[in-house]
């Protein structure tokens, strides 16, 4: 008997469906280098999981001089970069990072809001460096552009 014509609809039908039910959804945020970071570059990709924010970040370097294991702030505030206003959500329950086989760190972080509203609205996320290392800015990147 020749299984290729039903095996072939069979995952036809399941790729399919997997495609329709994926209800996760996701953005990638270019994340700019301030001047105290320059020529470093660094993404986060924005994922919904239930009624969270799941930010998924990869940093090429920090400035020399920056405290190893490397440990990373990230909050998101409102407003944008170029206009930063105050602290919406804090995501430092953790602030450990990874290094990477390539050069650079990763990381994960958890914010209490949708996507959908942090795509409806005017907030940028910022990556910066412990108290211990001066609290720099590292990395900024509006999340509201990222959906354009």
């Amino acid at each position: 008997m020749n299984y290729t014509v039903p095996l072939t609809a069979l995952l036809i039908t399941l790729s399919l469906s997997g495609c329709t039910r994926s209800s996760n959804q996701s953005v990638t945020i270019p994340l700019k280098a301030t001047h105290q970071n320059v020529g470093q570059i660094a993404n986060a990709t924005l994922t919904a999981v239930n009624n969270e924010s799941d930010f998924n970040f990869y940093i090429s370097g920090v400035p020399t001089g920056t405290t190893m294991p490397l440990r990373i702030y990230t909050f998101v505030n409102r407003g944008n970069c170029q206009q930063p206003g105050p602290v919406a959500y804090e995501m430092n329950d953790r602030i450990t990072t990874q290094r990477t086989a390539q050069a650079g760190w990763t990381f994960e972080r958890v914010a209490p809001v949708s996507v959908a509203d942090l795509l409806s609205g005017k907030y940028s996320v910022v990556v910066r460096t412990t108290p211990e290392d001066g609290s720099v800015d590292l990395f900024c990147g509006d999340i509201a552009q990222a959906a354009q």
